[in-house]
């Protein structure tokens, strides 16, 4: 099993292991809180995520061939659910990424807690790091020609 297989597996088990739906929106929020300090020079256009009701930005790293994010929202739930992806998909090459299917937190009971609304800026988040997972993947291809 590959490292974000692993991560993700680890973070269904631990959001399964909360039964009470409260307690899960607590948790979910908490896991938010603990998010790094968002650089307010990084809060630009060319990284807010499209389409949520809340602002919501997400800041792509590359090193080693891995991606790495940095992410912030306005909104405690929506910054919460942003922290459980990023802890899946953080340090994992873009082929994997690609690989992992997008409704793991669906699985975990985590959409219950999201609005329509909410569900479709999730969405756009998932979006935006399937998007520099595959411009990653692109643009080693295009170096190696």
């Amino acid at each position: 099993m590959t490292d974000i297989l692993d991560r993700k597996e680890q973070l269904l088990k631990s959001l399964r292991g909360i039964h009470d739906k409260d307690e899960r929106l607590r948790h979910i929020i908490s896991e938010g809180k603990g998010l790094p300090l968002f650089p307010e020079n990084l809060r630009l256009e060319a990284f807010l995520v499209k389409g949520c009701i809340s602002r919501a930005w997400l800041v792509p790293e590359v090193k080693d061939n891995r991606l790495y994010f940095m992410a912030d929202s306005e909104a405690m739930i929506v910054k919460g659910v942003v922290a459980l992806l990023l802890k899946v998909y953080n340090g994992s090459t873009p082929e994997e990424i690609q690989s992992l299917s997008t409704d793991f937190l669906s699985e975990a009971g985590v959409s219950e807690h999201l609005s329509m609304n909410r569900r479709n800026g999730l969405g756009n988040i998932l979006g935006m790091i399937q998007h520099y997972a595959r411009s990653l993947i692109k643009s080693s291809a295009n170096a190696s020609l």
